[in-house]
């Protein structure tokens, strides 16, 4: 009998052995991302709305975006979109996919590494658990918090607060979440995106996946979205005309009579069609999502490596148009709640209208007077230089009454001997003999220090090293001293610029329109410089736990040392006392008065007090 046993169980250990070598050998199931979520993806109740099996229905603008990944041209999926339209959820059921269908080294990276554990523990690890094909993957007893270990890959889960995790890893796919929360470049490494993706160059075949809600222009988000090759946004069928039609917030109409409250209008806000003029309700946009398709609405060149896609919170199954209207009628008057509107319902950059400066207004400034004439107006003019390694750029602009000016000329430099001459050069006056040099030039002195304090010090009569300020001050500047005391200035004067401040005045009276306390330019003035005096925008920015406005670059790779030079050419004026040279002005036009210190009745008071009683 214990032999026929023995045999038996060899048989089976036989048995078991060629069946784990055949089920090795079955090739993947030939399905797409959104196939394999619909078949295999589990929701949780603990973190989704709609627990239960995955739908693809619910929310079919996902489908393009996951099937994405299956296109073998595509490198790059970049996903901007409003708040809660299920980002996360498309990279999971990509992360699943990979982990069935075709395992891979692969990292997750989140805004910081408290994030990633919480995410692990809260939707990745159910997510595993929850279905069996994934489950029977994975090796729990050899995993940790922050990297799992499966059949044939291992999972990384990483903040972007932690370079050293970014930088230790080959992976082939790598999914960025909530990119625009990163932290920024730092002085011994790059951004947390760009050392993340060194680490897929070993993969001919990689595949980045990245999403976020947009923050401002220059955010990574927005950013990569218009750098891709192809960026794609969801259009829907029009119920009345079938027209396919892009949701659109000009045309979410809602009423405004007087009386009315915010929340009475909101609830009889509709969609207008922009084809037929039909109203389009909520009743009808579960239809018109399940038949809508990803049109192209970019293509910057031939090749298909970088694909973008874009909505907005119109789309969303789950946001009826009434709370779309309610929030934006309640965010009018308030900043920062109205932009969290932009960015987390219309997945829009925000931008500061009031604030907003563009090279065609700079144009529109331009006078009747050629380069390097002052105006006739002008009572000085001051300078600003903005010094760079490769060249020095410089700017001089002529003051008169009530903060009026124009820039009379600007320009770049190679050396301290050129800003000499053309901040000593006598510049003609309109219409007259008279002749005006530079009163005051501010030079910033951040770059090649030591060069700047010995120029200001040879020159000291016109020249004024100068410093922007790391924190907003309470005056727009102040004067300090230099005190190294191994430099020829040591003991000089040093200007303090609040630069945030002079930049709010710039773009302030950059609006008005030419003359009197408007910020004008010369005939002719030259693009580059117009693009470069408006190359930044004030946006709102998380500066720990508050919110403040900034300025920053419109575009990271932009320049902007003449809006620097026109920065410290006003704080120049200012220290020179430009805000009450007209109040001088006034003086000297009213007539004398006579000074009598005799004593005078209470008779001749009353008398002089009523010159009319006669």
């Amino acid at each position: 009998m214990q032999p026929k046993i023995r045999k038996w169980r060899k048989n089976y250990e036989t048995a078991s052995y060629i069946c784990e070598c055949l089920k090795q050998l079955k090739p993947p199931e030939d399905i797409t991302v959104s196939q394999w979520a619909q078949k295999y993806r589990l929701l949780d109740s603990k973190t989704s709305a709609l627990p239960g099996p995955w739908r693809n229905d619910k929310t079919p603008y996902l489908m393009g975006i996951m099937d994405e990944l299956n296109n073998y041209e595509t490198e790059e999926i970049v996903f901007c979109k409003c708040a809660q339209l299920g980002g996360t959820e498309a990279e999971l059921n990509m992360l699943g996919y990979v982990i069935q269908q075709d395992p891979a080294p692969a990292m997750v990276v989140y805004p910081s590494d408290k994030l990633g554990e919480s995410v692990s523990d809260n939707r990745i690890k159910p997510m595993i658990k929850s279905a069996p094909t994934l489950r029977e993957r994975f090796f729990e007893l050899r995993s940790q918090k922050m990297e799992m270990q499966f059949d044939g890959m291992y999972l990384t889960i990483s903040g972007a607060n932690s370079p050293s995790n970014l930088a230790s890893r080959a992976i082939k796919y790598l999914f960025l979440d909530e990119v625009d929360k990163y932290p920024g470049a730092s002085k011994k490494e790059a951004d947390p995106i760009s050392l993340a993706k060194e680490r897929t160059k070993t993969f001919a075949n990689r595949k980045i996946y990245m999403t976020s809600t947009p923050t401002i222009k220059s955010g990574a988000i927005w950013k990569n979205l218009q750098d891709c090759d192809i960026e794609k946004h969801y259009f829907v069928p029009c119920p009345h005309c079938g027209e396919m039609i892009e949701l659109k917030f000009a045309n979410l109409r809602f009423p405004n009579e007087d009386g009315m409250t915010a929340s009475d209008r909101a609830d009889q806000a509709v969609y207008v069609c922009q084809e037929c003029g039909c109203i389009i309700t909520d009743q009808h946009k579960a239809k018109m999502l399940r038949f809508g398709e990803w049109r192209i609405v970019r293509e910057s060149t031939a090749a298909r490596r970088k694909i973008g896609y874009w909505i907005s919170v119109l789309y969303s199954p789950f946001v009826r148009f009434s709370e779309v209207a309610l929030e934006w009628l309640n965010a009018q008057g308030d900043p920062e709640r109205l932009q969290n509107f932009k960015n987390s319902w219309l997945a829009e950059p925000w931008e500061d209208m009031k604030l907003t400066t563009s090279a065609d207004i700079v144009m529109e400034r331009q006078t009747e007077r050629e380069a390097f004439v002052v105006p006739a107006w002008a009572k000085f003019i001051t300078g600003g230089v903005d010094v760079q390694e490769s060249s020095i750029y410089w700017s001089i602009r002529a003051w008169g009454d009530f903060l009026t000016s124009q820039n009379i000329c600007h320009g770049q430099a190679t050396s301290w001997a050129d800003i000499e001459r053309v901040m000593n050069y006598a510049y003609p006056k309109e219409n007259s003999q008279e002749q005006l040099v530079v009163s005051l030039c501010l030079i910033d002195s951040g770059f090649d220090t030591d060069a700047v304090y010995d120029f200001c010090a040879n020159n000291s009569d016109w020249a004024l090293p100068s410093k922007g300020s790391s924190r907003t001050m309470d005056a727009h500047f102040h004067l300090s001293k230099i005190n190294k005391t191994d430099s020829r200035a040591y003991g000089m004067n040093l200007a303090i610029v609040d630069g945030g401040k002079y930049k709010d005045m710039i773009a302030a009276r950059m609006k008005k329109e030419n003359g009197r306390g408007a910020w004008m330019v010369y005939a002719g003035c030259d693009m580059d410089y117009a693009n470069q005096v408006t190359a930044e925008h004030k946006v709102q920015v998380k500066v720990g736990p508050r919110l403040v406005q900034k300025w920053e670059l419109k575009s990271s790779h932009a320049d902007n040392h003449y809006l620097d030079c026109e920065v410290y050419a006003l704080a120049a004026a200012d220290i020179l006392g430009v805000r009450s040279m007209h109040l001088l002005t006034e003086n000297q036009n009213e007539p004398q008065k006579r000074i009598d210190n005799t004593p005078v009745s209470q008779e001749e008071s009353w008398i002089h007090a009523n010159d009319g009683w006669i």
